[in-house]
């Protein structure tokens, strides 16, 4: 007969969160780091009072913004590398409405975080409840339906035991590396006090695993074929090469090939900036050297990116009209757009392939020496531009480079929106992976604040550097209040 254990289902949640674990660099540990939380009408009582059981095994974080807050989850998540991540729960109205853009961010961006707003009573029999926004032809319907379109998975939690496949799902796609993104399980607010038999199974303790999956054959030799045959071969380093911590594999491959390296603005510290191959910024807000050589490229391999405007200049920066793209990425949608030869794979492993396949293949070293020249004459131009002034009002590019000077490359900068993203992708110089933090896919206002806390709570050991516009300040500063209650410095 199956054990079970009588619990709320926001009980039975929290527990369920508590047990699953995760493995970096051999240690084990829990994969939430957290729940943040603002409470009010409709998860004050239910999940509320089944945290605080729990506050030792999966800390509780009070926030003063609820996107603010959701946004700290999601900066925590991508300073992890999708390998640890956090949750966020709010009342049913206003409160899980402020959520939703910060789940278009965490969608934009690919990035695991788990939604937890209060919802309407499912019994209907209070209806309307205080926060309650009634739709006049369809009774189902809450402001949480708002959640659907901006999240990977979204269910309503209208009985009990309903949390059990959900749940299960709801790991499901946050950890998996092609469909990760935002979850969201609105909970029915009744529901979350009513109990059930749940299954002691279900409270299992689980390890889970980055899923790595390696190249298909035959896509793999297309994709080395097309580089062999490249005489301007050039790589362009996405965000997905730091979610797969692939950094190392791509370092040896273009090493290995003398093959020049662009980074997007997700992409930008794959390689540190000093890499003799790194041409750094590309596309919009790029730099000479590297748009230079994205304009006569005829191979371009485009290595866990979405390829998105900015990267591309519209399409108007990619001037080879002979040109091939092959899209390595763990996603498939991303792999075949714009007709690339798709070569869908985790990052590392399909690097790693690729340079095993191409071993003592070169590019031509007149384009090597080409892409080493133009790098050169960028530095030179960045220098003057980045330069110390006494001018009275100095300039974005000034201060970029007084900051520069004063921390150096050991930090980790974030930014998101704003004239500064394009300054910073063009003339901040990175470090480690990971050490430039930039939400510029979805490019919203206000988050810096918050995601430097977040990155912060990620990363406490390191100095985390918020570089932020006026209107992003005024638009969102409540969690500098935040970052002192909590004990957590951020410059």
């Amino acid at each position: 007969m199956t054990k079970t254990v009588r619990l709320t289902m926001a009980q039975a949640l929290t527990r369920f969160l508590g047990c699953q674990m995760t493995e970096i660099d051999g240690t084990k540990m829990p994969i939430f780091g957290g729940v943040w939380a603002i409470f009010g009408h409709g998860n004050v009582a239910g999940i509320g009072e089944a945290l605080y059981q729990v506050r030792d095994e999966l800390p509780t974080f009070r926030a003063h913004n609820e996107q603010a807050m959701a946004h700290a989850a999601i900066a925590y998540a991508k300073a992890n590398f999708r390998r640890r991540f956090m949750a966020a729960t709010s009342s049913i109205g206003p409160g899980a409405l402020n959520m939703v853009t910060a789940a278009a961010l965490a969608h934009v961006n690919r990035l695991p975080v788990l939604f937890l707003p209060g919802d309407v009573f499912s019994n209907r029999i209070p209806d309307p409840v205080l926060q309650q926004a009634e739709d006049f032809s369809d009774g189902t319907t809450t402001v949480n339906d708002c959640f659907k379109a901006v999240s990977r998975y979204f269910d309503r939690i209208t009985r009990p035991e309903q949390i059990i496949p959900a749940l299960n799902r709801a790991m499901q796609v946050l950890t998996d590396p092609a469909e990760c993104g935002p979850v969201t399980l609105a909970l029915c607010q009744d529901v979350q006090a009513e109990a059930f038999d749940y299954p002691e199974s279900f409270f299992a303790e689980r390890v889970w695993h980055q899923r790595r999956p390696r190249p298909d054959r035959q896509e793999l030799a297309t994709a080395v074929a097309a580089l062999k045959d490249a005489k301007k071969p050039l790589v362009i380093a996405g965000g997905g090469v730091l979610y797969s911590q692939a950094t190392s594999e791509l370092a040896k491959l273009v090493q290995g090939a003398g093959i020049p390296v662009c980074e997007t603005q997700g992409g930008k510290s794959s390689l540190p900036d000093d890499h003799p191959l790194n041409m750094a910024a590309v596309g919009v807000t790029g730099t000479s050297a590297a748009n230079r050589l994205a304009e006569e490229a005829d191979v371009v391999l485009a290595v866990g990116t979405r390829l998105q405007d900015f990267t591309t200049g519209s399409w108007a920066l990619f001037k080879n009209s002979g040109k091939t793209i092959i899209g390595l990425n763990v996603q498939p949608f991303d792999a075949g757009k714009h007709q690339a030869l798709p070569l869908v794979a985790d990052a590392a492993e399909g690097l790693a392939e690729l340079g095993a396949a191409l071993d003592g293949w070169q590019a031509p070293a007149a384009w090597t020496d080409n892409a080493a020249r133009g790098k050169k004459e960028w530095q030179a131009e960045a220098g003057k531009v980045t330069a110390s002034t006494n001018a009275a009002y100095p300039s974005d590019a000034q201060v970029i480079g007084a900051v520069q000077r004063a921390m150096g490359s050991d930090v980790i900068l974030l930014h998101a929106a704003g004239g500064l993203p394009g300054e910073l992708h063009k003339l901040w110089q990175a470090g480690a992976p990971g050490s430039y933090h930039a939400e510029y896919g979805f490019s919203t206002m206000g988050y810096e604040i918050a995601g430097g806390l977040g990155v912060k709570m990620a990363k406490p050991d390191e100095e985390v550097v918020v570089m932020i516009g006026d209107g992003s300040y005024l638009m969102l500063n409540s969690e500098i209040a935040t970052s002192v209650m909590l004990g957590l410095k951020l410059i």
